[in-house]
């Protein structure tokens, strides 16, 4: 047993280490599953197949349409010009003096309205960018900014959100996108609130120091006393740009394309080709998104009549388990619907975008299947259950226990979602049965799991933070800091707090 378990730990280094190292994870969770698999003993070619793969095959079944249509609605929000001119409108109403707060609400606004999270990186490293040169804001801040607006609140904790990270907790418990809105509503102002304080501190602190836009690479070498290099992905020793599993970046490029050979995880973008009417139009799609996803959620879904799904064929699946996904992907197709019907006129255009976007959704999803095989993977092995014994013997409630265990999974593969998955894979069922049984609120841990996720996801080896870094062409050691602060720190610090306070009080 002794030998299995250090057979886990052994297989969650390697995936560590080989993700940090560049190493798509789709062949990187393999490779550590066999490891797990030679020190338990189990049959590797039965595990893999019997196992591995249909895990993997489970999570594309359940999310590939999200996947696929957000991949789409985003790339086609970027060939229209949308997401360009939904950027230049909330800077002119905010002011591109206030660029920190202008490049969270603008990459808040489009993920939240259903732009994948990758493809908002994409869009608004450019204008990010300028604003930062206009302002004249040490540049190293840049990524940091932008994953405040998109790796965080708009993610995980705002109710409704569209993105994959909060309908997954509804599979297991019963539960809707729009689940526990207090407890989101709190989170988001503290993750946002205390993000761009600490942003502003770090603004204010480095240009006291004498930084400006043009000299992080100048002041990191004062700091540390070497060279400084740009290595996306890297700590910085294999020269700008260049790192296992890195893209050549120019930082003063024009369009936010990135190398998805080099990359696997990201996806790629369509320069935009089209100029919209006016400011007001852009916006529309994304207003689509969250009021689909609304109305199906609180009002169409519940008012129909569901009651074929008792048939055979369609398993015996129920309403509250699949609502979120579908008002999601009603959504979705409603708003690039809306793009097709506003740009008729601009067939060729569009064609490209939903190519790019179908061909971007394939290597996230599939990567972050890969992942949920490997925890089936490890979860199937006699060691594990050892591990799951000790943590449901912990004492703890069943909110305690799923933040634990989502983040600790989270932060072991890097991913959200993935690690969400894993978690929930393994103790969702048995963490709905506590809940219940000691009266936990479902919609509460549904909200506080997937705030959970949203926190030691961005370790440094994550994929999110190593492909931000290379959109903005710079390294771990440049901007590694204020990333883990906006998106580690404070959303942990939040999560400790608000499962506390439900814990203790029932509220919310």
């Amino acid at each position: 047993m002794l030998l299995g378990i250090l057979g886990i730990i052994l297989s969650l280094a390697l995936l560590i280490t080989l993700a940090y190292r560049g190493m798509p994870v789709i062949i990187a969770a393999p490779i550590a599953s066999v490891v797990a698999l030679v020190f338990s003993g189990a049959p590797i070619l039965a595990s893999y197949t019997e196992i591995f793969m249909p895990a993997l095959a489970n999570f594309v079944m359940n999310y590939f349409p999200v996947f696929l249509l957000g991949a789409i609605f985003g790339l086609l929000m970027t060939a229209t010009g949308y997401a360009e001119s939904i950027a230049r409108s909330v800077t002119r109403v905010i002011g591109a003096r206030s660029a920190l707060l202008a490049t969270v609400v603008t990459s808040a606004l489009m993920t939240y309205g259903g732009i994948s999270l990758f493809v908002v990186a994409f869009v608004m490293f450019p204008l990010a960018r300028e604003l930062f040169r206009m302002a004249d804001i040490p540049k190293r801040l840049i990524p940091g900014t932008i994953a405040l607006g998109i790796f965080t609140f708009t993610m995980t904790a705002l109710p409704g959100s569209p993105q994959v990270q909060n309908l997954i907790p509804g599979q297991f418990f019963g539960t809707d996108g729009f689940a526990a809105p207090g407890i989101g509503l709190i989170g988001t102002l503290m993750i946002g609130g205390l993000g761009l304080l600490w942003l502003e501190y770090r603004r204010r602190t480095l240009m006291a120091k004498g930084e400006h836009f043009a000299d992080t690479l100048d002041a990191i070498d004062r700091e540390h006393g070497g060279a400084a290099t740009a290595t996306a992905g890297g700590s910085g020793a294999h020269g700008k740009g260049v790192g296992p599993g890195a893209a050549v970046v120019d930082e003063d490029r024009k369009n936010s394309a990135v190398d998805t050979e080099s990359n696997p995880d990201a996806a790629p973008t369509s320069a935009a080709v089209l100029t919209p009417p006016n400011a007001v139009v852009p916006f529309l799609p994304l207003l689509m998104v969250i009021a689909v996803n609304f109305a199906c959620t609180l009002f169409i879904f519940p008012a129909l009549n569901w009651d074929y799904l008792n048939e055979e064929k369609f398993g015996g699946v129920t309403l509250s388990a699949r609502a979120g996904i579908w008002a999601v992907t009603v959504g979705l197709t409603a708003a690039v619907l809306l793009i097709i019907a506003l740009n008729a006129r601009h067939v060729a255009a569009l064609k490209k975008g939903f190519y790019d976007g179908a061909k971007g959704a394939m290597l996230p999803i599939f990567s972050t299947g890969s992942e949920v095989g490997y925890g089936a993977v490890v979860a199937s092995v006699a060691a594990f259950a050892v591990l799951r014994d000790s943590v449901f013997n912990m004492g703890g409630n069943a909110l305690v226990t799923s933040v634990v265990s989502t983040s600790i999974t989270a932060a072991i593969t890097g991913s959200s979602s993935g690690g969400m998955t894993i978690a929930l894979n393994a103790f969702g069922e048995q963490l709905r049965t506590m809940a219940v049984d000691q009266g936990v609120s479902l919609e509460a841990m549904h909200r506080l799991t997937a705030m959970a996720a949203g926190g030691l996801d961005t370790l440094p080896h994550s994929g999110a933070v190593v492909t931000l870094l290379i959109v903005c062409g710079m390294s771990h050691r440049q901007s590694y800091k204020d990333i883990g602060m906006v998106t580690l720190v404070i959303p942990v610090i939040t999560v400790a707090v608000l499962t506390t306070v439900v814990s203790f009080t029932g509220a919310f």
